[in-house]
């Protein structure tokens, strides 16, 4: 059963599209969308740090203070840019092959996403999303794993794992210039900086890794096998608790 309309906070009814019964006041002239969409082309164009309430007024051509008639604070506008970024999953989503396909297929689009907007890794997570879209694709990741006999705890826990480390593994190649070729050059900086720096005897171990050329390479082909070989971790850790 649905929660009563006065349960929910003001955006989350909008967002749902549930009624409040009459309320008082001209009608709203828009939809938390539009909200949603203005936040994010300013974030797209700016970054995070730029969407605020008289930013996301002036785009909309609106007073900031007439934004409080469909959010409540700046938290709320996060969650809805980041429903609107993610959007409704593909058609199909994790619908073929083993369950390890299937949550690979899942996981892949969650990065996708991630990629078009990388901005929703450094969002506040300060709650959990509830949004339609976002629960859309938390139901399809939890499909994922028919077949497996896993209870939806556990699902449920493995998806806010694969979530945290896929959201992790995007900032921080994002913040470290992964996408960027002029930055991703940096990654042999840092390889002849280490290798001035440290000395087998008393860095042995690392001083192996570093000649092992694994630093050298810190763009896009770095950003996919390191994504894949812990996003492998987790599955095996999946699977090993499967057969248990």
């Amino acid at each position: 059963m649905m929660p009563s309309a006065t349960a929910l906070p003001r955006y989350l009814q909008l967002m749902w599209g549930i009624t409040q019964g009459s309320r008082r006041g001209p009608k709203p002239r828009l939809a938390v969308g539009d909200i949603a969409r203005a936040a994010m082309e300013i974030a797209d164009a700016d970054g995070l740090d730029a969407v605020s309430m008289k930013a996301i007024a002036e785009r909309l051509d609106l007073t900031p203070m007439s934004l409080y008639r469909y959010v409540e604070a700046k938290e709320d506008v996060y969650e809805l840019m980041f429903d609107e970024a993610y959007g409704p999953p593909p058609p199909g989503l994790a619908t073929e092959g083993d369950w390890r396909a299937r949550v690979t297929a899942w996981t892949m689009a969650i990065v996708d996403r991630q990629l078009a907007h990388p901005w929703t890794t450094a969002l506040p997570m300060t709650r959990p999303p509830a949004g339609p879209h976002t629960l859309r694709w938390t139901d399809a990741g939890i499909a994922a794993f028919d077949g497996t006999g896993l209870p939806d705890a556990q699902r449920l826990s493995t998806l806010l794992l694969i979530s945290g480390f896929t959201r992790n593994h995007v900032r921080m190649s994002a913040d470290m210039g992964a996408f960027d070729p002029e930055r991703a050059s940096s990654a042999d900086h840092y390889t002849t900086v280490l290798s001035q720096v440290i000395d087998a005897d008393r860095y042995p171990n690392l001083s192996r890794s570093v000649a092992s050329g694994y630093l050298d390479d810190g763009g896009v082909d770095f950003f996919d096998e390191e994504l894949r070989f812990g996003l492998d971790l987790i599955l095996d850790g999946v699977a090993a608790r499967i057969v248990d």
